[in-house]
């Protein structure tokens, strides 16, 4: 059988996924079934169903804040790049991605950090409620991390940033931190992640909150 229509070839996918998961022996938290799914979707990694964390309610907590017009604010124009404009536009939300601003790198060569860190405390200021996800950067984590010690309290924490130095570490602490100070947050243990999960995750929640799950609604983006 061949499928043409993106929203076919969504429905497809979604159909092989939870006929894998069975097979597995996988079952998925309704709460969290979604997020999940859409992240193996992204990705076709089945370690996902395992290694990704969420506090108590945080996508209920995240799809509320979302629906009042929560921003987004992103470690990469990658994952930007990757987020749902319509459905963000639907809700009267919008994206950010501040790595790239010429303030941000003279401050950040100025202060001796990196970008990340400039960029997220710039987000904290400007945004204290947003969606921070980040998919990179372990130092933007951190960062997140300190600043939520200090007081802020964001609508939710995607931390998913991908490789080997600092990364699973930067995880395990903003998962500690975020449920220690009752901040939402979806995290994906060890080193596996990417600009690509961020925005499936962000997506995932930006769909149940503008009720665009089903993929005709939204021409199978």
């Amino acid at each position: 059988m061949e499928f043409e229509k993106p929203a076919e070839i969504e429905r497809e996918s979604m159909r092989i996924i939870d006929g894998e998961l069975l097979s597995r022996g996988v079952a998925l938290p309704e709460e969290t079934r979604a997020v999940v799914k859409r992240v193996i979707h992204t990705t076709a990694d089945f370690d996902y169903a395992e290694n990704l964390r969420f506090t108590p309610d945080a996508v209920a907590r995240a799809v509320a804040a979302l629906r009042g017009g929560a921003w987004i604010v992103t470690d990469t124009n990658m994952a930007l790049a990757g987020i749902s404009k319509p459905a963000l536009r639907r809700l009267g939300g919008e994206a950010r991605c501040h790595m790239a601003e010429p303030f941000v790198a003279e401050e950040a060569r100025t202060r001796g950090v990196t970008r990340a860190v400039v960029s997220m405390d710039f987000a904290a200021e400007q945004t204290p409620h947003a969606v921070f996800a980040v998919g990179n950067a372990p130092t933007a984590l951190l960062r997140l991390a300190e600043h939520i010690e200090n007081g802020l309290r964001p609508a939710l924490v995607v931390g998913v940033p991908v490789g080997f130095v600092n990364v699973a570490e930067s995880k395990e602490r903003a998962l500690a931190v975020c449920g220690k100070c009752g901040v939402p947050a979806i995290v994906a243990l060890g080193r596996k992640g990417g600009s690509g999960v961020a925005a499936a995750i962000c997506n995932a929640l930006l769909y149940a909150a503008a009720e665009l799950t089903e993929p005709e609604k939204r021409g199978g983006g």
